[in-house]
């Protein structure tokens, strides 16, 4: 005897969200401005006196032509900070492979909160790298000449920010909304 058996099955199929999608937007963004920040010449500059940066210190006395430069990595609080930033800069890109991966995949809801969480770490470290860069600087570099934070201190607080904004966007609860979409 054979049975056959009539219905459609509701199969769910999860779509893909504008603001998981701005999220992603965010992360790769920040994931863009962590390279730049790391690979700046220029977080600290001095009136073409010094320069700084997460790899190098270069100071040129104001009588000479030539640069004097020297590692950055001998010093504590630049490698801290380095290693902070690195961390940070680890956590941004397996989020984005995470999210990346499980957008092309089709499993994306269940990937949200994993993602939201190395993205709420990366911040957390990015944000002590920032913090301990100008305080230890200031302590222990002492310029004579006005000095300020340049362009990649500003690119690694923007990464900071974008990933501080991609991970409020994969906070958000997804079955609140995703039925809307």
């Amino acid at each position: 005897m054979a049975s056959s058996v009539s219905g459609t099955e509701e199969v769910r199929v999860s779509a893909l969200t504008p603001l998981k999608l701005v999220g992603l937007v965010c992360v790769f963004l920040a994931l863009c401005l962590d390279v730049g920040a790391v690979f700046s010449p220029a977080w600290v500059t001095a009136d073409d006196q010094y320069y700084l940066s997460m790899w190098v210190s270069c100071w040129k006395p104001v009588s000479s032509v030539e640069w004097s430069c020297s590692t950055t990595l001998a010093t504590d609080w630049q490698i801290a900070t380095l290693a902070l930033l690195l961390g940070g800069a680890a956590l941004t890109l397996l989020s984005f492979l995470v999210a990346l991966v499980s957008l092309c995949f089709g499993s994306r809801s269940c990937c949200y909160k994993p993602v939201a969480v190395m993205l709420f770490a990366a911040v957390v470290l990015q944000v002590c790298s920032l913090v301990l860069f100008p305080i230890k600087f200031i302590e222990t570099v002492s310029l004579r000449v006005y000095h300020e934070f340049n362009w990649g201190y500003g690119l690694a607080w923007g990464s900071t920010i974008f990933s501080f904004g991609g991970a409020i966007l994969y906070c958000l609860n997804p079955k609140n909304y995703e039925d809307y979409y």
